[in-house]
Formats: structure tokens, sequence, C-alpha cells
């Protein structure tokens, strides 16, 4: 069981840990704002506006520290939603880990850095894919040696889902973006039969409960003779599909909020049916603000409910045998291979990605859904029918701005009372390090050790590498 914490600052977010932990969780997953997911500091004037809105910003080891305080982080699992500057929340991370005594090696967890979705779905990239896959492969390699339990990449058809797409195409692009990965640390000399057991997935799961089980049913099936037959993968535990699972948050409506927990309900025992590792629920107001702790609380029951007094989790894969289910599974199955065959034909997804192919596939479907929506072909409960006249007060989260001001304070604080003779020899370092083929991790490690920031390593990054402009 997950949930997010994401709020305006690192000290606001480590309150929400604590009590996250408190009331039954047993992994913590974190969502940092936008100019951390883009790599500018708090006190750059790109992030102005932007600051701890939909996350918790981070700039340096100081502020992981206070994010983390007071939690034993070789008893916990933690999450991280980060893509673009994943690498680098990694090092911060580690080096957090190792000042407080725990060993790199027991840490458990998962960063998310999938960047092919960030061009598919979200727009946090920053490098060019050439560049943007090197990072990812040099989380995969450092990790592979020296945090054996730790998650590598979460491939993620959760924003591709978000952004329109069907459940097939879900499905089948993000088991493409997982086989452009493979096949990248394959030819970086990698072994995928040991890499391969720490690939995770991430799915959405929306309302269409019976689709929905099966497929995630799919997709284990789908990735597993993917791996066998294309990768000649041999070792079982890199077969595995295994993934986490979030209700869609674009299925929460702004109206009649209630509502939100019956979808997010549904949803979840779809995820449990079709066999989820991890799952998060969505709070009620989420299509309105940052959940508040009341709201956080129900999400979260609502799964323990489902794990501790619903049985469904007493068996595996419980649909199995339904012809329902099994003639959706092979149906979901069949439509993404033959999405995933013509992406082969472009290039792989990366070629795909380039030339906005996937992209438009997208676009096709989020319109076509809206055009059914709006001719009321599609029933939204409390959107296009039974609605209410009145809305009703509601009690949401809010940002406080004072608390913003304190952070970027803080920053430029941090920035003034460090060695920057040091800041500076180390960034050259690593941009000399950019500059050839060795794995960037030490380096960034060294770096986020001499009090670099993120923005800072970000910033040396796109000297060499540039930022990537779409030309389709």
């Amino acid at each position: 069981m997950r949930q997010y914490a994401g709020f305006t600052t690192a000290e606001e977010s480590n309150k929400r840990f604590q009590y996250l932990l408190d009331h039954g969780v047993t992994g913590l997953s974190v969502a940092f704002d936008l100019p951390t997911q883009i790599g500018y500091d708090s006190d750059n004037p790109m992030a102005e506006g932007e600051v701890g809105k939909v996350g918790v910003p981070v700039t340096s080891r100081k502020e992981i520290g206070l994010l983390f305080d007071n939690i034993s982080l070789d008893k916990v699992s933690v999450s991280m939603t980060i893509n673009a500057t994943a690498a680098t929340l990694l090092a911060l991370y580690i080096v957090t880990a190792e000042e407080r005594g725990f060993s790199a090696s027991k840490l458990r967890g998962t960063i998310q850095n999938d960047i092919l979705k960030e061009f598919i779905a979200r727009g946090t990239y920053i490098y060019p894919p050439e560049h943007s896959m090197r990072l990812v492969t040099d989380v995969f390699e450092f990790c592979s040696n020296h945090i054996p339990n730790w998650n590598t990449i979460s491939i993620s058809g959760y924003h591709v889902r978000e952004a329109g797409s069907t459940a097939a195409q879900e499905l089948a692009f993000t088991i493409a973006d997982g086989i452009a990965y493979v096949q990248t640390a394959v030819d970086r000399g990698l072994d995928c039969n040991k890499f391969g057991k720490r690939l995770s997935f991430f799915f959405n799961s929306h309302n269409d409960f019976l689709t929905e089980i099966a497929k995630f049913r799919a997709a284990r099936r789908l990735w597993a003779t993917i791996m066998k037959e294309r990768f000649g993968v041999t070792n079982e535990k890199a077969l595995h599909c295994r993934f986490h699972v979030q209700t869609g948050g674009s299925t929460l409506a702004a109206q009649q909020i209630e509502n939100n927990v019956v979808r997010t309900t549904i949803q979840a025992m779809s995820a449990v049916l079709g066999g989820a590792q991890s799952l998060h629920t969505n709070s009620k107001d989420e299509a309105l603000a940052l959940p508040t702790d009341e709201n956080v609380r129900l999400a979260l029951r609502t799964q323990q409910i489902i794990a501790y007094e619903s049985g469904i989790t007493n068996h595996p894969d419980p649909m199995a045998g339904s012809y329902v289910i099994e003639e959706l599974t092979d149906k979901l199955e069949s439509e993404a291979r033959q999405l995933i065959q013509e992406i082969d034909n472009l290039g792989g997804a990366v070629k795909a990605i380039e030339a906005g192919w996937i992209q438009n596939q997208i676009a096709r479907s989020a319109y076509d859904y809206q055009q059914k929506v709006d001719s009321k072909k599609h029933i939204v409960v409390g959107v296009n029918r039974f609605q209410e006249d009145t809305p009703k007060e509601l009690d949401l989260q809010s940002i406080d701005t004072d608390a913003v001001k304190e952070q970027i304070k803080a920053v430029k604080k941090f920035k003034q009372e460090r060695d920057n003779n040091q800041v500076k020899n180390h960034l050259e370092k690593l941009e000399t390090g950019a500059r050839g083929n060795d794995n960037l991790l030490p380096l960034i490690i060294k770096c986020v050790k001499n009090d670099c920031t993120l923005g800072e390593i970000a910033d040396t990054f796109r000297t060499v590498f540039g930022e990537y402009n779409p030309t389709f």
C-alpha cells in the first residue's frame, strides 16, 4: 500500500510521511514539484509561480534530509516520481542514506526514471532522447552494481492513459518503451538476466472494470513473452512484469466529488484482481487540489478494506477462466502486439516518438473520448448526467505562500554559505564526464556531497546535451 506526499516544503511533506506511516502505509511515494522535475532550483526565475504547487521542491541534500527526517530508510520502500532529473534525485537519496549510516546496498524503492513517456505524454523532459536514454541506462548500471534491491525504472503507462489513450494503447506504448530501455541497456553491454529483475511497470486503472483486469493480465503475458523471445532471457525473475497501479486521476470529477470514492474503489479492485503488487488510491478531492489529510486517510482505508475485508487478495488471478476475462485478455494482447509491430516498423519507440506518431495516436483517442462525453454517448455521473445545480462548499488543501517564500530564501542562503569554489570544481568535472562515455552517477554523487544543487547539475548537462525541441 502506497500513498503520496508532496507539499510546499520538504518539512511539510515529512509531516505527511509520518502521518501515513502512523496510519498503516507500508510504502511511501513522493512527487516532486514541476521545477524539480525539469531541473530548476526554487530560486530560479523559471520556477516562479510553480514552487511547491504539485509536489515537494528539492534542490540539495539539505532538503532531501528534511524530507526523510526521522525515517528509517533501511526499513521503508520509497518510490520517487521523477524522470528527467531522476539520476540526481537518486544520488541525493543515496547521499542522505549514507550520511545517516544506512548502506546504499540495503535501500529499497523505485525511481520512475521513465523519460520516454515524458516525450509521449507529460512534457517534463529536458535533454534530447539519446542523452536522456544515457542517463536512464546509467541508473540501470549503477544500481545493478551498488543497490541490488532498487527498482531502476517504473515504465509508465499511467501517464499515457491520463493523456487520453485507450487501454490497448496504454499497454502497447508502455511495453514498446520497455523494449527500447532493454535494448539500450543490452547495447551498453548490460545483462538483461540481471538488470531485468529490477524493471518495474506503472499502470493506470480506469472505470471499465473487466477491461482493466484483462489489461493487467495481458501485460504480464506480453512482457514475459517479449523478454524471452526477443531478448533471450532465461532468468524467471527477469521475465516477471511487476507493476504498481494508481487509480485514474483523469476519471476524477470536480462535480460531486463523493462519487470519486466509488470510482476509486472500482478501479482499485480491478488492480487487485488483475495482480498488482503495489497500489495507490487517489483521494476524492484531487480533481480540485492536493488532497487533505482526511481525504488521504479515506483513500488509504479504501485500500485496506479491499486488502483485509474483501477476501479477494486470498486468490491469485481469481478471474482466470471467466470466458469474458479470457476473451478480453486475448483481444487486448492482440491489439497491443499490432501496435508494437507498427512501432517496430517505424524503427522503435524512440523513432516513433521523434516522429510524433505515438503522440498523434493518443491525441486521436482523447478526442474521440471527449466527443462521446460531449454527445452523452458516454455517461459520466454528475458531469453530463445526474448533475446537481448547487455546488457544495468544499474544504480544500491550500498552498502556503509564506512557505514558498521561505523555501526560496533558504535556497539562496544555502548557495551563499557553501564553498562555491568547491561547487565550481565538481561541476566542471561533471561537464567533462558528460562529454565522455563513463557512467555519470559517481560524478553526480560527488557533486551532491559537495553541495551542488539539482538545478546546477541539470544546467551542466544542458551545456553538454542541449535541450530537446520537438520538430514534428
